[in-house]
């Protein structure tokens, strides 16, 4: 191939059994988007290939199944080489060889990046020592549990640290390559994929995941599933006794669980779920505070001030104008 038709941006895929359709679509399509004029999808400035060890199909966590097109082969022929993960329950079951691929692929310098749960595999395979990762919020317990040495990063959407790159996938792996397309072919390719595919502008690394607050971070079975439902019912916040028969449990026994898990009630931990989705729609959208109140479950916007008051000593207002101020200041990718 001549030297001009040569991809400047070349990413093998590794998908994981149950893997998550919308990592690896986001991922695929602002590569897509940027490697052709308009939304032509000729693979000219970019190049992408899903590979596998056998030529049969992958399912992923929806159940739609993404056909390998090529062998593994030689990993030097791509600059990156990306693991989608998926379901955790079924990482244990990653083909031996493509383990054996990574670790071919890092012997020769090229760049390896997981998606989603793709930091596990990755870890599994002994490529993260040393490195910094990132880990959903969702999965920062499930982390920890399983590797000793290691904090994964929880509070931003990807990091990037040298030939390590890692995000915690969704809609994060949109953002992750349009990071790579910029450094590769240019800002100006990795703006148009992002404003084709309706997404307002690149986030940096740092931009913290939406989710729950790491102080929230916990094992215990049942304050995760409460938290996770109150997370679900932002709008209209259960009362505890509620929220206790929605789990199948006492509200004595909830209560009790909480506080030896985060020394905190439910209400209370409610309440922070409610406030850090408030910053999140504060510093992400154009929203009022009265809009803000009612999507995070206020009784009305002088709740909310007071509350967010009584948790970050200033009013959201305030707060907001403090975070355009930040957002002004030039950003290091890191």
């Amino acid at each position: 191939m001549p030297a001009a038709l040569v991809p400047r941006l070349r990413v093998g895929f590794i998908l994981t059994r149950r893997f998550t359709l919308c990592a690896l679509a986001n991922f695929v399509d602002v590569l897509r988007l940027a490697a052709d004029e308009g939304d032509g999808s000729r693979p000219i400035l970019c190049g992408w290939r899903v590979l596998s060890s056998t030529t049969d199909p992958v399912i992923s966590s929806s159940g739609i199944a993404v056909q390998p097109e090529e062998r593994l082969g030689d990993p030097a022929r791509f600059d990156y080489i990306v693991v989608v993960g998926g379901l955790m329950q079924e990482l244990e079951y990653l083909d031996p060889a493509h383990s054996e691929f990574l670790r071919r692929a890092a012997l020769a310098g090229v760049s390896l990046v997981g998606v989603c749960t793709g930091a596990f595999v990755l870890h599994r395979a002994g490529l993260l020592q040393g490195y910094r990762c990132c880990v959903s919020w969702f999965h920062h317990n499930d982390f920890l549990e399983q590797f000793d040495g290691i904090s994964p990063v929880s509070d931003q959407i990807f990091v990037v640290d040298r030939d390590r790159l890692t995000c915690s996938g969704g809609t994060s792996s949109a953002h992750l390559a349009a990071f790579l397309v910029d450094r590769h072919i240019g800002r100006a390719a990795a703006k148009k994929s992002l404003a084709i595919m309706m997404i307002d502008e690149a986030m940096a690394a740092e931009r913290p995941q939406p989710g729950l607050p790491l102080e929230l971070s916990t094992a215990d079975p049942l304050v995760k599933r409460a938290l996770l439902t109150m997370q679900q019912m932002l709008d209209t916040p259960p009362t505890v006794t509620a929220l206790a028969e929605r789990l199948k449990v006492s509200r004595r026994k909830l209560e009790r669980h909480f506080a030896d898990a985060l020394r905190l009630t439910p209400s209370q931990a409610g309440m922070a779920i409610r406030i850090a989705h408030a910053e999140l729609l504060l510093s992400r959208s154009a929203r009022t505070v009265t809009q803000v109140a009612q999507d995070c479950g206020f009784v009305d916007v002088s709740h909310l001030i007071r509350a967010f008051k009584s948790a970050r000593g200033i009013t959201p207002e305030v707060w907001r104008k403090a975070q355009g101020k930040a957002s002004l200041q030039p950003e290091t990718i890191i």
